[in-house]
């Protein structure tokens, strides 16, 4: 078995940061009846309101036949609206969302800061952010290349 690169090494401990942040977060937000995915794609929804299903589809790391259940389990809740203009649905988050969002986005920052402010320094946060941003922008060119 050949021994990992320092790369392939760095990649694994990012997706185990994510993945176990994820799981943290998704403890936490049920107090608030809401996974990391639901509040992630509420928060997209308030930032771009009125939005439809394939912009928002773009925003957020769920599939587009996710998004569809999500977003039906939403609007069950009386978190979300869709109301059809023209040959488009639009996406707007009701005031109970706005509610809700009120509440849980300031506790969501609070605590998701944790996992950094707490293991790093302030110097080492301006690097990780820089690293992470030069990251995704390259990412980001590679999958604009691909499509």
């Amino acid at each position: 078995m050949k021994k990992n690169t320092l790369e392939s090494l760095i990649w694994t401990r990012i997706t185990r940061f994510v993945t176990e942040s994820n799981h943290l977060s998704n403890d936490f937000l049920k107090r608030f009846g809401l996974t990391t995915a639901q509040f992630d794609v509420l928060i997209q929804i308030q930032t771009y309101q009125p939005i439809t299903q394939s912009e928002l589809a773009e925003k957020v790391t769920v599939t587009q036949g996710g998004i569809s259940r999500m977003l039906a389990r939403l609007e069950k809740d009386g978190l979300i609206e869709r109301k059809q203009e023209w040959k488009i649905k639009k996406i707007s988050l009701t005031n109970k969302g706005e509610e809700i969002l009120e509440v849980a986005t300031p506790e969501q920052v609070v605590f998701q800061s944790s996992f950094f402010n707490e293991a790093l320094t302030e110097e080492e946060l301006k690097k990780l952010y820089e690293l992470t941003t030069k990251l995704q922008k390259y990412a980001h060119e590679k999958n604009l290349e691909q499509q």
